[in-house]
């Protein structure tokens, strides 16, 4: 009896730490779940920000005008931007004349747009997306010209807007 009457108790204390021992593998796999839910939700939240940012990014290039597409970019002077030509640019203030001067005096009309196959990374207040893009031209002088670009956007957000800190643009090799 005396046996029987000491194991009692430890089945107890045994079946306490068991439940509460269930509680928390309960609690914990809420709480991962909700982690889980909230991060996919983020996930998707980000994709439709920066498909609108990317379409509408592509919409201000399209009307010819540097203005339009400023509000994109961060204005600081270390910054430099990889574009089709020439090789570089240091700053939004060395960005605009030289894309004027290379591409937008000679053109009549310009269409920029994303492929639908756009792909965005977030660490935080910062991103980067990844998505091909069609480029069309049509200049003063009658001439078009096509082409198949790689665009990569590094994007930091200030304040509420996301801008661009660097992107890298460059057209396959022929053949390639």
């Amino acid at each position: 009896m005396i046996i029987a009457g000491n194991s009692l108790p430890v089945r107890s204390s045994q079946g306490r730490r068991a439940r509460l021992l269930l509680c928390a593998g309960f609690a914990l796999g809420v709480v991962l779940l909700t982690f889980g839910v909230a991060r996919a939700q983020k996930r998707g939240d980000d994709d439709a920000t920066f498909r609108k940012l990317t379409d509408d990014y592509c919409a201000a290039w399209s009307t010819g005008n540097t203005d339009n597409a400023a509000k994109f970019y961060a204005q600081d002077n270390d910054l430099i931007f990889y574009d089709v030509t020439p090789f570089s640019y240091h700053g939004w203030k060395e960005y605009v004349p030289g894309v004027r001067k290379a591409l937008l005096d000679s053109a009549a009309e310009i269409i920029l747009t994303a492929g639908k196959d756009l792909k965005v990374t977030r660490r935080g207040n910062v991103a980067w997306t990844i998505v091909p893009m069609h480029f069309y031209e049509k200049t003063k002088d009658g001439k078009v010209m096509e082409a198949e670009l790689r665009y990569t956007g590094i994007w930091e957000k200030h304040g509420s807007n996301w801008l661009l800190a660097h992107e890298h643009i460059s057209v396959p090799m022929t053949g390639n």
